[in-house]
């Protein structure tokens, strides 16, 4: 349930609300509007009697939540998350583009893809340092190392960092890396892991699991929030289906639908739906005109020489074309004004 308090409700009738609400055995958690005060209640086993609350001062309405998901949902906050960092601001409608090789391999290859891709649009640098592969034979990542790099990265460039979190015994070493710790696909159900997100003052990118509906991906991320970390972006990565034209089937009427039902941003990352170079640029000018609020996109100098990926990695130059294209198609959706 939402409680929504008058505009003109007191600091002390907010309290009146929130110590009822922990009287009933609940969780309250208040949610600052642009006019007014909300208050959700969380842990309830049941439906929550509205009338409890109705009578009290400064309470003007008690809404019930029918989505399982509460935090995220926009039934609990109508107001889009916008999520800072650097000079980006990714869900307010702009494009926001990350960009950088699947695996960091050295500081030469780091900084040479990061030039490239700072030149041609890109916001935020992604790279990983810990890599889950499906082969334990498979590069694995450079590490602590790899962390090391990417610093001197955004030391060098000023570009924001991403990259991946793979477990709780290496979390804090991410988080004092990272500006944005990805929660990548085999763990987006990773319930421990999705917790400690949660207490991290760091944004999170959760990307959507293999076959992860839409509802179970909204549910990993109420995980996150339920923590008290709100600074959430989803990433549609593709999902597993039959086909083998592609690695993955990128599920582009995921955007509409999480925009509709979630507050949060949602990015596409084409490179790992498509699995195939040739397919990462009409992916990405599909993800733009279907409303993302941004991408996150591959990039190697040498793909042939690739440790991780490099069969879906763009070359510099292509990667400078996708820019071009998606600026046209973000322009003309924003002038025809079906941007929101």
């Amino acid at each position: 349930m939402l409680l929504v308090m008058n505009k003109n409700a007191t600091t002390e009738q907010i309290d009146a609300i929130i110590s009822k609400i922990k009287e009933q055995g609940y969780t309250p958690r208040p949610i600052p509007g642009g006019e007014r005060v909300s208050i959700g209640i969380l842990n309830n086993r049941g439906p929550v009697d509205g009338s409890l609350f109705l009578g009290m001062p400064g309470v003007k309405d008690a809404i019930p939540v029918t989505r399982p998901y509460k935090l995220v949902g926009r039934e609990f906050q109508h107001e889009s998350t916008l999520i800072h960092v650097g000079d980006a601001t990714i869900g307010d409608g702009s494009m926001t583009i990350i960009a950088g090789p699947c695996a960091v391999e050295s500081e030469e290859q780091a900084l040479t893809i990061a030039k490239h891709v700072q030149k041609a649009g890109a916001r935020l640098f992604r790279g990983g340092a810990f890599k889950p592969r499906t082969s334990p034979y498979s590069f694995q990542g450079l590490g602590v190392e790899g962390l090391k790099i990417l610093d001197r990265v955004r030391e060098i460039t000023g570009l924001p960092i991403v990259t991946e979190v793979l477990d709780m015994e290496n979390f804090h070493l991410v988080e004092e890396y990272a500006d944005i710790i990805q929660i990548g696909t085999r763990n987006m159900q990773n319930f421990s892991l999705l917790r400690k997100a949660g207490a991290s003052k760091k944004p999170i990118l959760l990307k959507r699991g293999l076959a992860a509906t839409v509802e179970e991906w909204l549910m990993a991320a109420e995980y996150i929030l339920a923590e008290g970390n709100s600074q959430v972006i989803l990433c549609e990565r593709g999902v597993r289906t039959f086909v083998n034209h592609s690695r993955n089937t990128l599920d582009l009427s995921a955007v509409p639908v999480v925009r509709h039902e979630s507050h949060l941003p949602i990015i596409i990352d084409p490179s790992h739906a498509a699995g195939r170079r040739d397919q990462v640029i009409p992916l990405s000018r599909a993800a733009v005109a279907v409303g993302a609020h941004g991408l996150m996109v591959e990039v190697h100098h040498e793909p042939e020489n690739a440790l991780s990926d490099g069969a879906q990695s763009l070359y510099p130059e292509q990667f400078e074309k996708m820019c071009r294209q998606i600026r046209m198609i973000y322009n003309d959706l924003q002038n025809n004004g079906d941007l929101n």
